[in-house]
């Protein structure tokens, strides 16, 4: 898998101080788990955001943000920010806000126990 590594440590900067933060493979990149949610990811060199579903018309429109696709489908909660989105610390602080501030709402996945008797989320 390759993603953007500057982005990825980008990133774990952001959210160092929260508790309950999990990094995990998937989607072709690496996502950042916050209490248990999807919450923040990259996928390549673009910011995969979960955000709140209500407010994604209004975040589309801003620059360097595009409909996240998955499947050929756009995906509900989520937005992709490319680099000309994320050039200014103050444009890359407002989209990790957005997804911790939609964080509390969203959904965890579901836990599918495993052979041995252990939990996974997924």
């Amino acid at each position: 898998m390759s993603y953007s590594q500057s982005l990825a440590n980008r990133i774990r900067t952001s959210l160092q101080n929260l508790d309950n933060v999990e990094e995990k493979q998937m989607m072709g990149g690496l996502c950042f788990m916050v209490n248990d949610k999807m919450c923040v990811g990259i996928i390549k060199d673009d910011l995969m955001c979960r955000v709140d579903p209500d407010l994604k018309p209004e975040l589309l429109e801003k620059l360097g943000c595009f409909e996240m696709m998955f499947t050929g489908r756009p995906m509900k909660a989520f937005v992709q920010v490319d680099e000309t989105g994320l050039r200014t610390q103050a444009d890359f602080d407002f989209w990790i806000q957005q997804c911790l501030d939609y964080n509390p709402k969203a959904q965890a996945s579901k836990k599918k126990k495993k052979k041995d008797g252990t939990y996974s989320i997924g």
